[in-house]
C-alpha cells in the first residue's frame, strides 16, 4: 500500500495480538470483546495489543456516509442525515469510493446512501496537463489566493467547467474574476455615494404604484428572467452555467447598461431619485444573493456595507427587509418579480442600436469622448426613442443639438447607415472624422496590406510551397486569405469616403 496513502486518522484495524505473537490474534469489535475471545481460546493469563495500523483509505471512505453520524449506534444524526440526497466527487474515484459507499451502506444499513452522484472534472494546468510534482506544473491554491483572493479562485473553479469535464486552470481567468469582485464593489459604492439624492418624501405613498422608467422595467424584467434561469439550472445541477449567467447579467447588463442609464436618470431629475436608487438596490441585493454560494466573502461584505449605509441614510430603501436577516448567508433566496416584456423588448432594441452606433464609431476611430451628429428614422419606435433621448445621447455619444429622431428620414450624403430592425441611423462622416485625413490613413493601410499580399503570393508560388511542412504552408495560406479579406474591407471603407 503506497506510503502516501497511509492514514493516521482512519479506522484502526480491529485485530489484537496475543502476548506479542503475531501468529496468534483475535478479531473483535472492542478490546473488551477481544479479551473475552482470547481468554476463552488461550487461557485467562493473556496480554493483548491492538494492531497500530489503520484500514486502507478506501475501506475507511466506504463507511463515510454513516460512520461519521454515530453508527453503529442509532443516533439522531444518523436518523436525520442518512440517507442523504447528493454526493459530489471527481469521476476518477467513482469506483474506488462511490461504489464502495453504496455497497457498504446496502450491507450495513440496507439502504443506498444517496440518490444522485454529481461528478466534477479534474483541475488541470492551463495547457490541459494533469498537475504533478514531477512535471512541475502544480498550482498552489494558497499562492493563488494570496495573489488574487479566495473568491476569485473559487468562482473560477465553480464556473470554469461543466459537470464531468476537466477544467484547465488559467490564472488570467482568476485575475478576470478578481476584477469581477471589484466591479461589484464599485457598483455598491456608486449606490452609496448617491444616497444623498433621495429622501423619504420621494417615495410613493403606500399602495401607490412606483413610477418606473423603461430602463427600470427592462432591468427588473431581466433580473426576474435571470432568477428563473438560475433556479432551473441549479435544479439541473448546472452550477457553472448558473454562475456564468449571473456574472454576465451583473457585469454585462446591470453595471454596463443600467447603472450608466441611472446616471442620466439621477441627473435629469425627471424620475424621483428614490425610485432609481431603490431599483439599483433591489437588483444589486438580489444579484448578491444569487452570487453568495459562489463568492461568499465579497458578497457578504458588500451586502453588509450597503445595508448599513441605507439604514444610516434613513430613506426607506432596503433596511426593513435587511433587518429580518442579520447576514446575507441566512437571507432568503431571490424569487422572480414582475415582468414587463413589451418595454423590455423595446429597450433591447435601443441597446442594439447603441451597440451598432458604437461599432461604427470604433470602426472609424472616432474619439470616445466626441459627440457626433445623427439622424434616426425610427418608424413605430419614434416615440419610445424620443422618450429615451437623454440615455441615447449619453450612451451613444450623440450631439444633442444635431440629433434628429423622426418616423422616416432620407439618408444624407456621405453618411454611414446603421440599421437595427426597422430603425435606421445615419451618421454623417463629416461629423465623425476628418475625411481627407481618414482617406489618407486608410490608403496607407491598404498599401501595407497589398505589399503583404504580393509577398505571400510570391512565397507560395515558389519552392517554399513544395519543400516546407504542410502545416507551415497552410499557415501562410491562411495569412494570405486574411490579408485579402482585409483589403476588401479597406476598399469598401474608402468607397464610402
Amino acid at each position: 500500500w503506497c506510503i502516501s496513502r497511509q492514514l493516521w486518522w482512519g479506522h484502526r484495524i480491529p485485530v489484537w495480538y496475543v502476548d506479542g505473537d503475531q501468529q496468534r490474534y483475535v478479531v473483535a469489535h472492542s478490546e473488551e470483546e477481544a479479551y473475552a475471545i482470547a481468554r476463552k481460546r488461550y487461557g485467562q493469563e493473556v496480554s493483548l495489543e491492538q494492531d497500530p495500523d489503520v484500514l486502507d483509505t478506501w475501506f475507511s471512505s466506504a463507511l463515510w456516509p454513516f460512520s461519521t453520524l454515530g453508527w453503529p449506534e442509532e443516533t439522531p444524526d444518523l436518523r436525520r442525515f442518512f440517507p442523504t440526497d447528493v454526493m459530489e466527487t471527481g469521476y476518477d474515484i467513482l469506483f474506488f469510493w462511490v461504489a464502495r459507499m453504496v455497497m457498504s451502506s446496502l450491507m450495513y444499513l440496507n439502504d443506498i446512501p444517496f440518490h444522485t452522484v454529481y461528478l466534477h472534472g479534474l483541475v488541470r494546468d492551463e495547457q490541459g496537463r494533469k498537475m504533478s510534482k514531477t512535471t512541475g506544473n502544480v498550482v498552489d491554491p494558497l499562492e493563488v489566493i494570496a495573489d488574487y483572493g479566495t473568491d476569485a479562485l473559487r468562482f473560477t473553479l465553480l464556473t470554469g467547467g461543466t459537470p464531468g469535464n476537466d477544467l484547465n486552470l488559467s490564472l488570467d481567468k482568476v485575475a478576470s474574476n478578481r476584477n469581477f469582485g471589484n466591479k461589484i464593489w464599485n457598483v455598491a459604492r456608486f449606490i452609496v455615494k448617491n444616497l444623498d439624492q433621495a429622501t423619504k418624501e420621494d417615495a410613493p405613498a403606500l399602495g401607490e404604484p412606483i413610477p418606473l422608467t423603461p430602463a427600470d422595467e427592462w432591468i427588473l424584467t431581466r433580473l426576474s428572467e435571470v432568477i428563473d434561469n438560475v433556479n432551473r439550472l441549479m435544479d439541473g445541477y448546472q452550477f457553472g452555467e448558473a454562475g456564468r449567467q449571473v456574472y454576465e447579467f451583473l457585469w454585462g447588463e446591470f453595471a454596463d447598461w443600467y447603472v450608466e442609464a441611472s446616471k442620466v436618470q439621477l441627473e435629469a431629475g425627471g424620475t424621483p431619485a428614490w425610485v432609481t436608487l431603490s431599483v439599483l438596490y433591489k437588483v444589486l441585493d438580489q444579484s448578491l444573493r444569487l452570487l453568495h454560494p459562489y463568492i461568499p466573502y465579497v458578497t457578504e461584505e458588500t451586502w453588509q456595507q450597503v445595508n448599513q449605509a441605507l439604514q444610516a441614510a434613513g430613506i426607506g430603501i432596503g433596511p426593513d427587509e435587511a433587518a429580518q436577516a442579520p447576514a446575507l448567508i441566512v437571507a432568503s433566496w431571490p424569487e422572480p418579480g414582475p415582468h414587463f416584456p413589451e418595454t423590455a423588448g423595446k429597450w433591447e432594441q435601443l441597446r442594439a442600436l447603441i451597440r451598432s452606433i458604437r461599432g461604427a464609431r470604433s470602426e472609424y476611430n472616432v474619439e470616445p469622448g466626441k459627440f457626433i451628429p445623427a439622424t434616426i428614422a425610427a418608424g413605430e419606435m419614434t416615440a419610445f426613442l424620443e422618450s429615451q433621448r437623454e440615455i441615447l445621447i449619453f450612451l451613444a455619444r450623440l450631439d444633442e443639438e444635431q440629433l434628429t429622431i423622426e418616423a422616416s428620414a432620407d439618408a444624407p450624403e456621405n453618411a454611414i447607415t446603421v440599421t437595427q430592425g426597422d430603425i435606421a441611423a445615419y451618421l454623417p462622416l463629416a461629423g465623425m472624422v476628418d475625411v481627407a485625413q481618414e482617406r489618407e490613413r486608410l490608403n496607407g493601410e491598404l498599401d501595407e496590406v497589398e505589399g503583404q499580399i504580393q509577398r505571400l503570393e510570391k512565397l507560395l508560388a515558389g519552392p517554399f510551397a513544395e519543400k516546407a511542412p504542410a502545416e507551415v504552408v497552410q499557415k501562410e495560406r491562411d495569412k494570405l486569405a486574411n490579408y485579402r479579406a482585409e483589403k476588401e474591407e479597406l476598399e469598401a471603407r474608402l468607397g464610402e469616403l
